[in-house]
């Protein structure tokens, strides 16, 4: 509200501002505060793909291979722990060199996703009509807020920190913020990321193997000191 404000007047002033003089021992900084952290989210796809000469046939082998599996795993859905929902549902032709259509093939998937990691691979083990495509991880909304805080808190006290050094060893005794900016950005995975086997190598009920890794949470904080 302060900077919008500021924004107005030097808008309605900007004749008379032409006459005033550039502010003088200004000074621009930056500083940032990171935190790792354990990822806490898993996404896990499992998908399936059928291919056939009649489309009819086809999705309906999907739909009965997708409705299978979401009857699975919907005994142990659970909000914030174990969500699923449907992903992709596809249903191409396939076309021979003369442009005929000589066949159709198809895609579904299921999609698991939450912070119960032991209960969503135990889950896609049992599920026997899709196998596991895809295994993610990252931060869940709570964990990104917590983390984010924390950051921020080490990245504002690095900048007056960095403000105040920097205004005695010009001379100065002080200084007051002119303006300052706050961004947070998630660093890339510090280790890997996954580690999932076939589905269908495994016994029904076992849990697919995972593994989770670390990411980096960094809030950058720059803006602009008058020295005094």
């Amino acid at each position: 509200m302060q900077r919008i404000a500021a924004c107005v007047v030097l808008a309605g002033a900007s004749a008379a501002s032409a006459q005033i003089p550039p502010p003088q021992n200004v000074l621009q900084l930056s500083a940032s505060g990171t935190v790792e952290v354990q990822q806490d989210l898993l996404t896990m796809t499992l998908s399936t793909t059928r291919d056939g000469p009649d489309a009819a046939t086809i999705q309906g082998q999907l739909k009965i291979a997708l409705e299978s599996a979401l009857a699975e795993a919907r005994k142990n859905a659970e909000a914030g722990q174990l969500e699923v929902r449907i992903g992709n549902f596809s249903l191409a032709p396939r076309y021979t060199r003369d442009g005929k259509i000589s066949g159709w093939a198809g895609y579904a998937e299921m999609v698991l996703e939450g912070r119960d990691f032991p209960r969503i691979t135990q889950v896609a083990g049992r599920v026997t009509t899709l196998t596991v495509g895809n295994v993610g991880f990252a931060l869940s909304r709570e964990q990104r807020a917590k983390v984010e805080a924390e950051a921020q808190t080490l990245a504002i006290n690095a900048f007056k920190h960095k403000a105040d050094e920097l205004a005695k060893g010009f001379g100065f005794g002080g200084y007051t913020l002119r303006e300052v900016s706050v961004n947070a950005n998630s660093g890339d995975p510090i280790r890997p990321r996954m580690m999932a086997a076939q589905a269908k190598s495994m016994a029904s009920d076992s849990a697919v193997p995972i593994e989770a890794g670390k990411t980096s949470v960094v809030v950058n904080v720059s803006g602009s000191v008058q020295l005094k």
